[in-house]
């Protein structure tokens, strides 16, 4: 589906902005306090805070402000307590939704979330209605430019289940336990690996290949996006690659 990994591009891009990487940080951070109160501040036995820590290094958040939160999540400092929550809906044109939270206030979340899908035409679900079209995945991304024929061995040698041609980058899809060692192989090759993380992998996709179908699938992933307590949004929308160049432009 590489016209969903465009997708992540486009959103790599806009938190290039101050304000967007404001909240990026914020998000970071609350992940981070949460992965710590559950399983400990060491990121040596707690794989969830390392892959945390990881990821905040990579958007640049400092380390006093990592340390602040594992010390906050393990009550070394004063902090929130976090609920995770995760709802389930369509967007327009019955492209199947996850919306990943941390919240503070469930009742709140949950009335901003259901707003959101009735704002923009989409749906709330019953749990579990959208959940089991989706897998948890580790993935990561390797320039294009990078030798298939190497990456393909290194990869596929180190655990990988699948590498994917996405157009601008090579995706790597592995088993969550194996992302690391996939990617300590792939840089152990001297490859670079631009992106890592634990996601949703959707099982089946719905193609959106209308420029304003494809509009009112974006409006509603970036409103989730928007919201404070909202971590990760997932779907299984394969948008057209020469659509989202249209919207980018």
């Amino acid at each position: 589906m590489s016209g969903h990994s465009k997708w992540a591009t486009i959103k790599h891009q806009k938190a290039a902005t101050d304000k967007a990487r404001g909240k990026l940080f914020a998000k970071l951070i609350r992940q981070i306090e949460v992965a710590a109160r559950n399983g400990g501040a060491e990121v040596e036995s707690n794989a969830t805070l390392r892959a945390m820590v990881q990821k905040a290094r990579a958007a640049s958040v400092p380390k006093d402000t990592i340390q602040k939160a594992i010390r906050r999540g393990t009550g070394e400092e004063q902090g929130t307590s976090y609920e995770a929550i995760t709802y389930e809906g369509y967007a327009p044109g019955g492209v199947a939704v996850l919306v990943s939270v941390l919240t503070d206030n469930r009742n709140r979340t949950g009335a901003e979330i259901r707003a959101v899908f009735s704002k923009m035409g989409g749906s709330m679900a019953e749990p579990g209605a959208v959940a089991w079209q989706f897998s948890r995945k580790g993935q990561l991304s390797v320039p294009r430019s990078a030798s298939e024929e190497e990456l393909l061995l290194v990869a596929l040698e180190a655990g990988a289940e699948d590498v994917r041609d996405d157009l601008e980058v090579w995706t790597i899809t592995t088993e969550p336990n194996d992302l690391e060692p996939v990617q300590s192989a792939i840089e152990g090759a001297g490859l670079v690996v631009t992106s890592a993380e634990v996601t949703m992998v959707a099982s089946t996709s719905v193609p959106v290949a209308d420029a304003e179908d494809a509009r009112k699938v974006l409006r509603i992933l970036d409103a989730f996006e928007d919201n404070d307590d909202v971590q990760d949004v997932y779907s299984n929308a394969d948008l057209d690659d020469e659509v989202l160049t249209e919207i980018e432009a």
